[in-house]
């Protein structure tokens, strides 16, 4: 690790008031702005932004940065935290780290010479954030299935970073889990997950519980006639997602939206992924 002064944690959810205190016990003084609605957040100084950004060499903002374009994510500051030429100017000369970057740098000019180092795209954090977004859509599973997993009939779509655990979760937990993927080798690993291989068009038949992790649309109106009023269908890929849900709307099948689950549900073990991802960039 090349030396630290201190780091700087701006906004953010509960994974970035968690990512600041981890921080500091490993003894780097760390400043926190944006957090006023939370509450003190333990070995963290809360600081107002332009003092924390004089003490800090290392400044790190929310995953995602911003959802609007306009606004940093901040849902603890007392106030919105505007995005336009003054808040990126107070960077310069600063090593700065986020996540999920494009509307932030769009937001002004002056983030071209900044060049803020975008920490979502590093492979570690992604294949930790699989891990927390399937025990999330589990949790979710078990919350809203009226049934037990265990003995249920599932289909997993897409066998990416996300699908292979969730693949992996269901059948340790006795659930008859079937995946559909286009790849040929996903197909065989699939049955070295201990899983049932179908391509899309072999998706013809009923399941209790669906769990989709692909952001193009997979599930249409000819899977979901085969469905009922009893299947659940969890979408878990970002937009546009996977699931016409149109089509499921009029067929009375529910669709429950699980998205950002690693820091709805796992926002401790999340901050810990972002801290690790961050400390390799430092390093690197």
């Amino acid at each position: 690790m090349p030396m630290i002064n201190s780091f700087g944690v701006i906004g953010g959810d509960e994974r970035m008031r968690y990512l600041a205190s981890s921080i500091a016990a490993d003894g780097y003084p760390v400043c926190a702005y944006g957090f006023e609605n939370s509450g003190p957040i333990r070995g963290v100084a809360e600081t107002p932004l332009l003092d924390l950004v004089k003490k800090s060499s290392v400044i790190l903002l929310p995953l995602p940065a911003t959802r609007d374009g306009e606004t940093l994510l901040a849902p603890f500051a007392a106030e919105p935290i505007r995005l336009d030429d003054e808040f990126a100017a107070l960077f310069r000369n600063r090593t700065v780290y986020g996540g999920m970057l494009q509307k932030l740098t769009a937001s002004s000019a002056v983030w071209k010479e900044i060049e803020p180092e975008d920490y979502y795209r590093r492979e570690e954090l992604a294949v930790g954030n699989a891990i927390a977004t399937a025990e999330g859509a589990v949790e979710a599973a078990i919350r809203e299935y009226p049934g037990t997993l265990n003995g249920a009939k599932c289909l997993v779509t897409g066998l990416g970073r996300i699908g292979k655990n969730l693949a992996l979760l269901l059948h340790a937990m006795g659930a008859h889990v079937y995946v559909a993927a286009r790849k040929k080798g996903d197909l065989m690993f699939a049955r070295a997950l201990g899983a049932e291989p179908l391509t899309y068009r072999e998706i013809t038949q009923r399941f209790d519980i669906i769990f989709n992790t692909v952001p193009a649309r997979v599930i249409g109106a000819p899977v979901l006639a085969r469905q009922d009023e009893d299947t659940l269908i969890l979408e878990l890929a970002s937009a546009p997602g996977g699931i016409d849900t149109e089509s499921a709307l009029r067929m009375h099948i529910r669709v429950v939206e699980a998205l950002s689950l690693p820091g709805r549900v796992a926002p401790k073990t999340a901050a810990e992924y972002i801290k690790e991802a961050v400390y390799n960039m430092l390093e690197e």
